[in-house]
């Protein structure tokens, strides 16, 4: 759908460079999602792996970050075999509600009420970032967050449209349930893409 370098603006790897690659197509359709263009695979733009490469080669990138949509709706090995043989790191960002594809440095699962996760994406997430509606999504987060692996790192992510009212309640629940971390769209307040 779309491509672009820029800061990574939430999670793990928030203010590190990283090149985007938004995929066109969900499946999930949150009602909250802030790219409701990607959903839809018609006109949207067709690149090959080679044009993604030399693009991402313009650019100083060593981390490309794989998002949508949800990425895995497509069979992303063709993509992930080009970029690491070219050297770079890929991380991805999924509901994980579609079969894992690709090869992958850093997952970042973000799991969708209207589309469970997959047992086998829930296993090698090594980052957990649940979006917060509402005070309900706290029993979210933690069904999934006794999924995980002992590695995957916790965090809570205020819905940006709602964040003035969830992000007390994010601060006071992550105070009394320390294994929990803050991730906020610093992006959004940058105001870059």
């Amino acid at each position: 759908m779309e491509h672009f370098y820029t800061l990574q603006g939430e999670g793990f790897y928030t203010g590190k460079p990283a090149y985007f690659v938004r995929l066109a197509g969900c499946d999930v359709g949150c009602v909250w999602c802030d790219v409701k263009e990607s959903w839809h695979t018609e006109n949207q733009p067709v690149l090959t792996v080679k044009d993604i490469l030399d693009t991402i080669k313009k650019t100083p990138a060593q981390i490309v970050v794989i998002t949508g949509g949800e990425p895995l709706m497509h069979d992303l090995n063709p993509l992930t075999t080009v970029l690491k043989h070219a050297g770079l790191k890929l991380n991805i960002e999924t509901s994980g509600s579609s079969p894992m594809s690709g090869d992958w440095d850093w997952i970042c699962l973000s799991p969708k009420k209207f589309k469970e996760p997959l047992p086998e994406s829930i296993a090698v997430a090594h980052e957990l970032k649940t979006i917060i509606y509402n005070k309900h999504d706290f029993d979210w987060a933690e069904k999934f967050a006794e999924q995980v692996n002992n590695n995957c790192i916790l965090y809570l992510q205020p819905e940006w449209s709602k964040r003035k009212e969830v992000e007390p309640l994010i601060i006071d629940y992550i105070k009394q349930h320390p294994q929990w971390q803050l991730s906020l769209q610093t992006h959004k307040y940058l105001e870059i893409p």
